[in-house]
């Protein structure tokens, strides 16, 4: 059933580093989608948002997780772990977003059975990009529930 057009898109940004989640909202907001991107900043709060808990009882749930590996409190490899246990939540797209090139980080976060894994890429316009083409397929072209 497809969405309706007055119906934003929700999108959960799970990052801790400032920089990187002003350049990844900076190139979100000139979609043509309506986005609402909810910005967390570490592991716990992710899983209390997708969960609803506390602060966060009536967030709705999101159509995509953009993932940081490194996050305090709880590393985004722990938040993969949870969110696939989890009946209500593991058809969640989880889009890895990190700034390692470590293979075996990114061999354990498909192991996780995150969706796609995407290494940051240092320059700022390379950057925003990426953050396009990763709207373009999963929030454009990839088939929602």
């Amino acid at each position: 059933m497809p969405r309706p057009r007055n119906v934003p898109v929700e999108v959960l940004l799970v990052e801790d580093s400032p920089d990187d989640a002003d350049l990844m909202l900076e190139a979100l907001k000139d979609s043509d989608l309506g986005l609402r991107v909810t910005l967390v900043e570490d592991g716990e709060q992710a899983l209390e948002y997708l969960r609803r808990q506390g602060a966060y009882e009536a967030a709705p749930l999101p159509d995509l997780v953009l993932l940081d590996l490194h996050l305090p409190r709880m590393n985004g490899h722990e938040v993969l772990d949870e969110i696939r246990q989890d009946a209500a939540l593991r058809r969640l797209p989880v889009i890895v977003l990190t700034a390692t090139e470590n293979e075996n980080a990114i061999l354990t976060a498909y192991d996780k059975y995150a969706n796609c894994c995407v290494c940051k890429p240092a320059d700022q316009e390379e950057f925003v990009a990426v953050v396009r083409r990763i709207e373009q397929f999963w929030l454009h072209f990839a088939r929602r529930a």
